[in-house]
């Protein structure tokens, strides 16, 4: 991954807000080039402005490091910017996946789910393109270490009571009192951070 501390030279020292949003909603360069999606900004589109801001103006509070960023390692065809131009064209929108009649809590969970923590570039299954495959949302999908598979988290694939989901975000434990591993520790780490009321709202959410 790239760096990004606050670096002048090879980090984000010099990016403006506008050019963090621009990465983050468009998935744009600082220079004009397309950005490989590993960083997700297919979900981070969907970002309000102002958490852009914030999230800047965070950024500008934490320490400079001058290790260049390392090459990307893509094979053809994927190493071609240009080609990443024309597969936004398909898989890059600001609209939201699950719609309806939803209440505050469950739009404010949607938000944190879909944008935020950008939940389905890992719990959506892809198709041949790279792109989540909206219509099995969240349903799981092959775990990219190429070890096992990520757990389908639908209402039909996670059958745990609402505090349960609530508390594994908190605590990291399942019902079965067995702990998160993986990527998700460091999620959980994260989500045990925020509110409550928003844990609350992301299990809303998935319900």
């Amino acid at each position: 991954a790239p760096n990004i501390s606050q670096d002048p030279e090879h980090g984000i020292g010099n990016w403006t807000l506008l050019d963090l949003a621009n990465a983050l909603k468009r998935g744009v360069g600082r220079e004009g080039e397309h950005l490989f999606p590993a960083l997700p900004y297919g979900s981070y589109a969907r970002m309000e402005m102002q958490d852009v801001a914030d999230l800047h103006a965070f950024l500008r509070t934490l320490p400079a490091d001058p290790t260049p960023s390392q090459p990307h390692e893509l094979a053809f065809p994927f190493s071609v910017r240009a080609g990443v131009g024309v597969w936004k064209l398909f898989f890059l929108s600001e609209d939201w996946v699950i719609t309806g009649d939803l209440s505050p809590e469950q739009v404010r969970g949607r938000y944190i789910a879909e944008a935020l923590a950008h939940c389905g570039e890992c719990h959506t299954p892809r198709n041949l393109l790279g792109g989540l495959k909206t219509s099995a949302w969240l349903s799981g999908a092959p775990n990219p270490s190429g070890e096992g598979r990520i757990p389908d988290i639908t209402p039909s694939g996670l059958d745990w009571a609402a505090a349960d989901i609530t508390a594994y975000l908190t605590t990291g434990f399942t019902p079965d009192f067995d702990v998160v591993g993986g990527h998700m520790a460091h999620v959980v780490e994260n989500m045990a951070r925020l509110p409550e009321r928003d844990r609350q709202a992301v299990t809303a959410y998935l319900a």
